[in-house]
């Protein structure tokens, strides 16, 4: 999951080498916490949290296939 979110993210910045990717691993749950650039941002977000949505519906259906729960934060 954390290789997926890096990768798409990577995909939409500029700067793709101030990506980082971190994964809190919990018995349920898991958090991936997304770092980028500052002037990157608002790429990730996009236009009223568009983008972040659709990264976190990719998500949802892909830790849905290995059972387990995934959030997004995208961390300033």
């Amino acid at each position: 999951m954390k290789d997926l979110i890096k990768y798409i993210a990577q995909a939409l910045v500029d700067n793709p080498e101030d990506v980082s990717v971190s994964e809190i691993e919990g018995s349920q749950t898991s958090v991936i916490e997304l770092k980028v650039a500052k002037e990157d941002l608002g790429k990730v977000i996009g236009k009223q949290g568009r983008t972040a949505r659709a990264m976190r519906t990719i998500l949802s259906a892909a830790s849905a296939k290995v059972k387990k729960r995934t959030v997004l934060e995208i961390i300033e």
